[in-house]
């Protein structure tokens, strides 16, 4: 497995970082210590307690997801000189060299949903705690998601550069590249609860058909507002919609009231 630290295309990828790491990252990180008191909830909150809030991950939803050779050098020159799109570069270049672009596009859905929440971010991104503390939480992150290592310290790069707040911008930035080059189309699936890994093939594979993508990668949201049933957004700019929901035939149901249109069988 390729690492960051020492992969061939370690010396392009660090030129192209805004702030390159200033010290290397130790195998084994001092055993993490309490943040400090502050005023902020997020400094309050303690290391242990937010072990909590990483998500569980279920296998990722991709049909026909082999990536297809062929670089990331036009789609690079497309995508402008961002620190985020220079990250996402970087990274999409190393899963290259390591022949690990699959699995690093689903690390980077797991790092997504794990910098959304509120309290985790707050705390990697916490002036009063020092470098050595984020890296040590990592780390942790890393092993209960089940990242690969170059993803973890990919992250580490964040932290030792200082940008990890971009980290949800590089993760948008990371699967644009990685759609543009695999040829994959995504299915936003909104529910109230967790669908199957059986459900979920099913509608990529009714999307595929659809659409006539070569791969369709599914992410998943949970929306309590549907009451029940689920919607579907696809497209390249998501203007596609399928709505499933009871919600919408709620609100049809309502408004055929209020148009006096509503018929009753008797």
């Amino acid at each position: 497995m390729t690492t960051l630290q020492h992969s061939p295309v370690a010396a392009y990828q660090r030129s192209l970082l805004s702030r390159p790491s200033t010290k290397p990252f130790s195998s084994s990180p001092p055993p993490l210590a309490p943040p400090p008191p502050s005023s902020s909830s997020s400094s309050a909150v303690r290391f242990s307690s937010l072990r909590l809030l990483i998500p569980s991950f279920s296998t990722r939803v991709v049909l026909d997801s082999r990536a297809r050779r062929g670089g990331c050098g036009p789609l690079r020159a497309a995508r402008g000189d961002s620190a985020a799109a220079s990250y996402a570069t970087a990274l999409l270049q190393l899963a290259e060299s390591g022949n690990s672009l699959d699995a690093t596009c689903e690390d980077i859905g797991k790092v997504e949903k794990i910098f959304s929440e509120e309290q985790v971010f707050d705390l990697v991104v916490d002036p009063t705690l020092d470098a050595e503390q984020k890296l040590a939480f990592i780390d942790d992150i890393g092993t209960s998601a089940g990242l690969q290592k170059q993803t973890v310290d990919f992250l580490k790069v964040l932290i030792d550069a200082d940008r990890i707040d971009i980290v949800l911008d590089v993760v948008k930035e990371f699967e644009q590249l990685y759609d543009d080059l695999t040829g994959t189309e995504v299915a936003v699936v909104s529910s109230v609860v967790e669908l199957e890994n059986q459900h979920l093939a099913q509608i990529a594979k009714g999307i595929q058909q659809l659409t006539g993508a070569k791969n369709i990668r599914v992410k998943t949201v949970i929306d309590d507002s549907l009451l029940a049933g689920l919607t579907i957004k696809y497209g390249k700019t998501g203007s596609n919609f399928i709505d499933l929901s009871v919600k919408k035939q709620l609100d049809e149901i309502a408004a055929n009231l209020e148009s006096g249109d509503l018929q009753f069988a008797i």
